[in-house]
């Protein structure tokens, strides 16, 4: 018999998951033990998101030496396991079609929503000016906040017209669409993804919650399965995993749940950490008073909070508190390059040992501190980075190269990015590259000597040799240009070959020999990097979530050209795989792989909520921008997110209720990065932000009550480059 289930509370860094890795030891430890002939217990694991996971499972790994085995995956992930699992169950009570179910991954989701929807949201856009994907996607995120808090389609227009009275469908409205409408949409697009056995998460949410766990059939198979559950963080989990939760223990089954009060970070995105809590009721609690290692929140929490959040109360920090305050933005960057480069020369600190953590990092400022310390030899990890997959050169090239394989995409292409193609396709197979730039940086983000064809050679190769053409664009020989002469061997040789590989793809294309567009990225990847092998790790990275995209975008597509009967020529999704990915669509993640080697002892950046997701800890935290007004307003939270929590007292939502959840927010985000914060914190200030403008954020407090760093003007520092 199991022991009593228990609920673990406490704050960052207290010993949560370590008190749940002992109770699963005491769970397994009858069935390891050498002289024991008693079978294994089945466990399910939860962690909040795939890195954390990772972490937890290494960590039950070594406790019991890899003697039990137990199912380790996120909410999310368990949820589409069981459905895809038991889906003919799910065939059988719906009257589905009987096909194997195609999730769609949240580019898949936007496009075809899109496509759907096309009337109403010409009609909407036509009177707001609101932008087509901004629309889409938050229409969809209204589906996937009621699935993932057990609310039905049919009842999101009652409580957008309790909570959101003043939005209707005029002009300059957040949701230019009358509620009644948006259900209507929804529930379309509901009804045309069963239809076709493709699966978003909001679907999955809702075939779990509302149909799979209520069937008797299925009840009784997750019995017979698990004998325990795990849930690390459950602050971070939607309301409907309490439903998963509390039939579990009505039945018997064993539960070791963490709670953390002051972490909810994704509060806003479908958690619900104050319906979850209730779930302690049923538990035995323990509280989790003092933390097991030396932080910062030990003895700044309350001072630093009563700084915050009281006007007219002042107190000086301690020396852990330092703040590097300069007038501009530019000079910022480039002083906190100097103090974390200083740092690591010197001794004091590894690269793996700092974070850089702002509430919203720009493209510009992201680039010039990676710029910075890169130069310097310093490398920089950027967690989780949510640009689009077309800001990376290698990537755009690729693109490239299906329109001039594939017919029928020659309006797609111009001199621009055949020269930008030429560049990168002439890598050198054992160069080691730097990491990518912004778009418009390829003459510059690149080594000249890491490339057999440059940037300019390129460029008269495009002027000369390219032949625009709406259905066949093609590369004409080298020789086509008057004097080719110029361009040297080396480059006209690699050039021949790049011409030469195309050709022949397009040989194969036309002999039916090519069976899709992800072989030919494949192929291109194997031909031109060599499978990417000796390529830095944000570079293979973004390789890994083209295939990753690319493979699933034609999973799709078959699915639809076999259920809609569609004879679409194969060159019309290829376009629209281009287009998706040019106009700069941030595709799903890839699974997530950890850096090794040197590019481990990496210096962290990323955005505060990236951070606190990720449980991180360093011994030196740089929050960036620490006068900027997004610590208080920064938006991590979906459209109308608080009237989907089970606590909602039902009223209209107003600026007070705003304000007040924003402060609750800040509150939270200040004691968790103080638990996770070891021995200093740079508050790194700029006097005027980017625009111009006096910073007057709420944590300009702190900047003030802190000590400042004075810096000399360093040599290198006046030789970086001018930062916009």
């Amino acid at each position: 018999m199991l022991s009593q289930s228990i609920w673990v509370i406490g704050a960052t860094r207290s010993g949560k998951t370590t008190r749940l890795v002992r109770q699963f030891c005491d769970w397994v430890r009858p069935a390891i033990e050498p002289s024991s002939n008693q079978a294994n217990i089945g466990v399910l694991v939860l962690a909040a998101i795939g890195d954390n996971r990772l972490d937890l499972v290494d960590r039950l790994t070594a406790a019991t030496q890899g003697k039990c085995p137990f199912r380790a995956t996120t909410p999310l992930g368990f949820f589409e396991d069981e459905v895809m699992l038991f889906w003919s169950l799910l065939i059988q009570n719906l009257g589905l079609k009987a096909q194997f179910p195609v999730r769609l991954r949240p580019e898949n989701e936007q496009e075809l929503a899109t496509r759907l929807w096309r009337v109403e949201l010409d009609d909407a856009i036509g009177r707001s000016g609101i932008s087509e994907a901004r629309l889409v996607r938050r229409i969809l995120d209204l589906m996937q906040l009621a699935n993932l808090s057990g609310i039905t389609i049919e009842d999101i227009p009652t409580l957008l017209e309790q909570g959101l009275p003043r939005q209707t469908d005029e002009p300059g409205s957040e949701l230019p669409l009358p509620y009644e409408t948006v259900c209507e949409m929804l529930q379309r697009w509901r009804t045309w993804c069963l239809r076709r056995g493709l699966l978003t998460y909001s679907l999955i949410a809702e075939l779990y919650w509302r149909y799979l766990l209520t069937d008797l059939t299925y009840q009784q198979h997750l019995t017979q399965r698990y004998q325990a559950v795990l849930a690390d963080d459950v602050d971070e989990y939607p309301a409907i995993a309490r439903h998963l939760f509390e039939f579990l223990l009505n039945q018997n089954v064993a539960g070791a749940f963490s709670f953390n009060a002051d972490g909810a970070v994704r509060q806003g995105l479908g958690a619900d950490p104050s319906y979850l809590q209730g779930l302690a009721l049923q538990c035995q609690q323990e509280v989790l008073s003092d933390r097991v290692v030396t932080c910062l929140a030990d003895n700044l929490s309350e001072l630093i909070v009563e700084l915050v959040t009281d006007p007219v109360f002042f107190a000086t920090l301690p020396e852990s508190v330092q703040t590097i305050q300069t007038t501009t933005q530019a000079q910022l960057l480039r002083q906190t390059g100097d103090v974390i480069t200083k740092a690591i020369q010197s001794g004091q600190v590894e690269p793996r040992e700092i974070a850089l953590i702002g509430p919203g990092i720009d493209p510009i400022s992201r680039y010039a501190l990676a710029a910075i310390l890169t130069r310097r030899g310093i490398p920089v990890e950027t967690l989780n980075d949510q640009r689009p997959l077309s800001s990376s050169p290698i990537i755009r090239a690729l693109l490239t190269l299906l329109t001039l394989v594939y017919p029928g995409l020659g309006r797609l292409v111009d001199r621009d990015t055949i020269a930008e193609m030429l560049v990168v396709l002439s890598q050198k197979s054992s160069s080691q590259t730097p990491p990518d730039r912004d778009s418009d940086e390829i003459s510059s983000s690149f080594h000249a000597s890491s490339f057999l064809i440059d940037p300019v050679r390129a460029g008269l190769i495009a002027d000369h040799c390219f032949e625009p053409h709406p259905d066949r664009p093609c590369l004409l020989p080298a020789v086509t240009f008057p004097r080719w002469d110029r361009l040297g061997y080396q480059t006209t040789k690699a050039y021949e070959e790049i011409v030469l590989w195309i050709d022949g793809q397009r040989s194969q294309l036309s002999q039916r020999l090519l069976a899709s567009p992800v072989v030919l990225l494949d192929r291109a990847i194997q031909r031109f990097f060599l499978g990417g092998s000796h390529l830095p790790f944000d570079q293979l990275a973004a390789l890994r979530e083209l295939i990753e995209t690319a493979q699933h975008y034609w999973e799709v597509d078959a699915r639809l050209r076999k259920i809609d009967k569609t004879d679409a020529p194969p060159s019309m999704t290829v376009s629209r795989f281009v287009q998706l990915l040019r106009q700069g669509t941030v595709t799903a993640n890839p699974f997530p792989v950890r850096p090794i080697g040197p590019a481990s002892n990496a210096v962290t950046l990323a955005t505060v909520f990236q951070y606190r997701s990720s449980r991180r800890v360093h011994r030196w935290q740089f929050w960036l921008d620490a006068g900027s007004t997004r610590w208080l307003s920064g938006v991590d939270s979906l459209f109308a997110a608080p009237l989907f929590l089970q606590d909602w007292s039902g009223k209209t939502w107003t600026a007070d209720d705003t304000q007040t959840s924003n402060e609750q927010r800040l509150r939270r985000i200040l004691l968790d990065l103080l638990g996770r914060a070891e021995e200093r914190i740079f508050l790194c200030y700029g006097d005027l932000a980017t625009n111009g403008q006096e910073q007057t954020g709420i944590l300009t407090t702190l900047v003030n009550a802190a000590i400042p760093i004075v810096l000399p003007a360093s040599e290198e520092s006046a030789t970086e480059p001018a930062i916009a």
